[in-house]
This record gives structure tokens, sequence and C-alpha cells, in this order.
């Protein structure tokens, strides 16, 4: 771990690493906000950073000068920090890494993470994604959760990840997991295209419930559930003022519906879209974009 700087060495109970990036795999900053809750509400501590020289571009991620009492200059380098936390109600502890994606050096980088897990005897690691896609905003968000693992499959109920492609730094994440015979997960939610910027608290509060099944502790998400509806009713307002747009999510709301009761005839819950339509979904999104970890942010996740 030559590239992670340590401010302290927590003491750690059979942890949960969950990863979060900016970029192409946080449509809606949907991901990272999700990290940025939990942080928050587990009031996780920083206990260490990656050294950033090695791994970005700092003609693409440039640093940032801030003014302290308006006379000293500070430079802030873009970096990627890790946190502890106890997980509330919850046997295990947690450790979060909010980042960027790299520029340089994929290999090295995933390896400080494997020699992290090693070091802490990390359990189980959750990456967070989301993309864009053709759903609409008046309806629940939807996660997908994959995995390769059979047994985690079948014990979290997830979908076996199929896809083939180009990859980006979540996908070697996982692969740098399974050669180190830690668990992995990847959780993507779906959000609107058509209103892909800026925070969407509907899927950050997805994000955080899924996540809190896999872990066995539910955060409070009453403060993004609150936020979600306001969110919701500025969309659906802004879009009952232009009636071509006021059609097209009207197609989606009856697309996703059919879809809906489609799962149930299966015997799926009220309310949750059939997992493998999801996982076809997201497989053919990648595709799409060039794979998992494409440059470009307009269009979803990695």
């Amino acid at each position: 771990m030559d590239q992670i700087r340590f401010t302290r060495d927590p003491e750690l109970n059979r942890p949960v690493l969950v990863c979060a990036f900016e970029g192409w795999n946080d449509a809606a900053d949907a991901a990272t906000g999700a990290l940025s809750f939990l942080r928050s509400r587990w009031q996780a501590e920083p206990f260490a950073h990656l050294d950033p020289e090695t791994f970005y571009d700092f003609q693409v991620r440039r640093p940032r000068v801030t003014l302290i009492d308006g006379i000293t200059r500070k430079v802030t380098w873009p970096s990627g920090d890790f946190f502890s936390a106890a997980v509330a109600g919850s046997d295990r502890d947690a450790v979060l890494f909010l980042g960027i994606e790299p520029n340089f050096r994929w290999k090295s980088f995933v390896n400080q993470f494997a020699e992290l897990a090693r070091k802490f005897s990390v359990e189980l690691v959750v990456t967070l994604g989301a993309l864009l896609a053709d759903v609409p905003h008046t309806r629940d968000v939807r996660v997908v959760g994959t995995a390769v693992q059979p047994a985690l499959i079948e014990r979290l109920g997830l979908m076996r990840s199929r896809y083939e492609g180009p990859t980006g730094i979540v996908g070697v994440l996982h692969d740098a997991m399974a050669n180190t015979g830690v668990d992995s997960v990847s959780l993507w939610a779906s959000v609107p295209h058509y209103v892909g910027i800026g925070p969407n608290p509907k899927a950050t509060a997805a994000l955080v419930k899924r996540l809190g099944d896999l872990v066995g502790s539910q955060p409070d998400t009453a403060e993004l559930e609150a936020a979600g509806k306001a969110w919701e009713a500025k969309v659906s307002e802004i879009v009952a003022a232009n009636p071509e747009i006021a059609g097209y999510v009207s197609q989606l709301e009856s697309a996703y519906d059919q879809m809906v009761a489609s799962g149930e005839e299966r015997g799926m819950p009220t309310g949750m879209p059939t997992g493998e339509g999801l996982a076809e979904e997201l497989e053919r999104f990648l595709r799409d974009q060039g794979g998992e970890g494409g440059q470009e942010k307009s269009r979803g996740p990695a």
C-alpha cells in the first residue's frame, strides 16, 4: 500500500468496503451522493487517502486554489479518501472510499485496494454506480445488484454479471478482489436520462437502501426521501409545461408499469421490476456507451 497515506490505523470488525467514484460511474451524482450520505449517517472518520500524483492527470482533474481567511492560498489536489465507521445495528464495521476514477496506472490503483482489503480482513466489497436510462422520474428507482460468485448471488438475491466488453475502474476493481479471494457486489441505480444532470435524491436513497439490505442495517433515509419528493414535484412541474416531453414521460411510465406487472405475474413482489430485465438493460447500456469505463458522464456508469 505504498500509495496510501495513513493518518491512523483503525480497528475494524468484519468490515465491508464500499466504494463510489466520481465521473462516468456517477450519473446524477447518485453514487457519490449515497456514499457521502452514509459517511454522515455513520459518522465515518477519515483514516487514509490515496497519493494523487501517481494516478491522476492534473490537466484533466485540476487542483483547486482557495483562500484561507482571505489571505493564505491553499492548493487542494484531486484524490480519494478512506473513512472508517461502525455500522449502527450491525455486527460489522465499514470502510468507505470516495474518490475519482483514476487516469493512470489502473493495476497499481486497484492493488492498493486489494492490499487494504487483506490488511483489514475485508469480507465484502460493494461498488455503487448510477446510469442514465429510459425510466420515468415518477416511479420507484430501480437498482440492480450483480456479482459473479454463485453462493453470493444466491445468498444476497443478486444477478449474475454476464457483461463482456470494455471495462472501467469498477470492473478492474472487482477482478482484483476476485483474485484476492474477497467477495464483491456491484449496485447500479437507473436514473432518468432527461434529468441526468444534478443531484437525484431518489436514486441516492435507492442505493442507500439496497446497500442497507446487504450490510443488514438500514440508515434513516427520511431526509433523502423528503428531498426526493420535492425533486420529483419540481421535475413534474417542468415536464408538465412541455406537452412533447410530458407525452414522452407518459410513454416511459406505461412501459415501466407493464414491466412491473409482468414481474408480478411471475410471482415477484409488488413494485419490483424483473432483475433479469434490469441486468440486461445495464449490459446493453454498457455496450452502447463503449463499455463499463467510458470517459463521458452524459449517459452513465462504469
